[in-house]
């Protein structure tokens, strides 16, 4: 019988590419015949992360291709005003490219007595557009978000609901009633989503976004959802509830830029050595996450104030300049400002007790496989019980007359995280750290979910 051989298609961006390939080693790990090719589109934006890509690839199975696609002219820099439309459009032009790189690969296959035969496109959320390319190869696609099982919920909805109302989402909009959905296909049929309206403010930017085109992008991309053959979610059934074959995958492992100073996070580690047990909360907004100075010197003081021992990666660098005069001083020892770290690592550190974090999803589950209290996504503290709340409706524009979020609710919040009144959601967060990593042993529910997919990939090769 030929072995499937899959097209990966992750959109241009460091978090994106690294959970495709994540997912690519799960699922060569599971099955020996799969092989996996993966079609590399140039980062418009990050110059450094072709190197990065490849870097990665090669500290995975041997059964992963990397092939590079041609740079294409980038959209006019007006579409910037929104990163979605921008990212889309730009992927949108890579199409000719994608279809002359399958076809090689087809003939390739059927010209050299292969033992392989293309089983799918496995596709981004960002690249949906490339359904059409995988129609016109009669192979199906299968969509991998790196997202979470509520925002999919989310996605789903956005189609019937702009048929009744026929516009973006607006802050006077009452709160969305986004229950749940009905699909019928092989991987997945029914999927509850949240079980609380969902308030305006805490959605993603884009769905507000009638100017600059978020909302637009959003839309298209979540229309072409439901002609996928299926959709793979990063998650696992006892912290989202799914059918039992729409489960993805959990095992956050992290990888590091080769490009980083590692003895930098070796004198870091050190101090964290000296700790005591869960007394250390470490403050990390993502690899694009940044504050204006307003912001930076509210979170200094509330951290300061709130006397627990902390670490701060600060990006970039040159925001340390936005900090209280005499900070690092008064800190010294108690706290460490820095440049970078690696979350994972920091995470799965015994000293660390509590997370301040953007609540990106690929943060929330790392600290969740770690065990480790996290503060402030609507999901986890209003659907999950998971997570302390400081603010829900901050939308990163401080300063005056802006969604400041003041010292004393960092004081108060990151006191109730790390001291004893939040006993009940560290309690939740530890029974979740082994529900997690027993989802993706040998007969849990992640592990078979992966079984149950490679099985599909089978048939379309049969």
């Amino acid at each position: 019988m030929k072995k499937p051989e899959l097209i990966f298609i992750p959109a241009p961006g460091v978090g994106h590419v690294i959970l495709a390939l994540e997912f690519a080693a799960r699922l060569l790990g599971h099955d020996p015949r799969v092989y996996i090719t993966i079609l590399a589109i140039k980062a418009p934006f990050n110059s450094h992360l072709d190197a990065y890509t490849k870097s990665l690839v090669a500290s995975k199975q041997p059964r992963i291709t990397l092939i590079d696609l041609p740079p294409v002219d980038p959209p006019p820099p007006v579409l910037l005003r929104s990163v979605e439309h921008y990212v889309t459009v730009y992927i949108e032009s890579y199409i000719t490219h994608v279809q002359r790189a399958v076809g090689e690969i087809q003939r390739s296959q059927s010209g050299s007595g292969s033992d392989r035969s293309l089983a799918g496109f496995v596709l981004d959320f960002f690249c949906t557009s490339m359904i059409d390319v995988a129609d016109g190869f009669s192979l199906p696609s299968y969509i991998y978000l790196t997202s979470n099982a509520h925002f999919l919920g989310l996605m789903f909805h956005l189609p019937p609901r702009h048929d009744e109302v026929g516009r973006e989402v607006r802050m006077s909009d009452p709160d969305l009633p986004l229950q749940s959905f009905h699909k019928k296909n092989i991987l997945f049929d029914n999927l509850t989503s949240f079980t609380n309206p969902v308030p305006v403010f805490v959605l993603p930017s884009a769905v507000l976004d009638r100017e600059a085109g978020g909302y637009a992008a959003y839309l298209k991309l979540a229309s072409r959802f439901r002609d996928a053959r299926g959709i793979m979610v990063n998650t696992l059934k006892e912290l989202e509830p799914l059918s039992p074959s729409t489960r993805s995958v959990i095992d956050p492992k992290g990888v590091l830029d080769p490009s980083l100073d590692r003895t930098h996070w070796e004198k870091i580690r050190e101090w964290l050595d000296e700790q005591p047990p869960s007394s250390v909360v470490f403050l990390c907004f993502g690899s694009m996450g940044s504050f204006d100075a307003y912001q930076v010197k509210e979170i200094a003081a509330g951290i300061e104030r709130s006397e627990h021992k902390f670490l701060w990666p600060l990006r970039p660098e040159s925001s340390q300049a936005q900090l209280p005069d005499g900070y690092l001083e008064r800190t010294q020892g108690r706290g460490v400002v820095c440049g970078w770290t690696p979350q994972v690592e920091v995470l799965g550190h015994v000293a660390v007790g509590g997370f301040v974090s953007h609540c990106g999803w690929n943060s929330v589950l790392e600290s969740l496989w770690h065990g480790v209290p996290i503060l402030n996504a609507f999901m986890m503290v209003k659907e999950l019980g998971l997570a302390e709340e400081l603010r829900l409706d901050y939308k990163g524009c401080g300063g005056v007359g802006g969604h400041l979020v003041p010292a004393e609710a960092i004081e108060r919040t990151v006191g109730r995280l790390m001291g004893g009144n939040a006993e009940a959601t560290r309690k939740k967060v530890k029974e979740m750290r082994e529900a997690a990593r027993n989802a993706v042993k040998d007969g849990g529910s992640s592990y078979d979910s992966i079984g149950r997919l490679i099985r599909d990939f089978m048939k379309s090769i049969e």
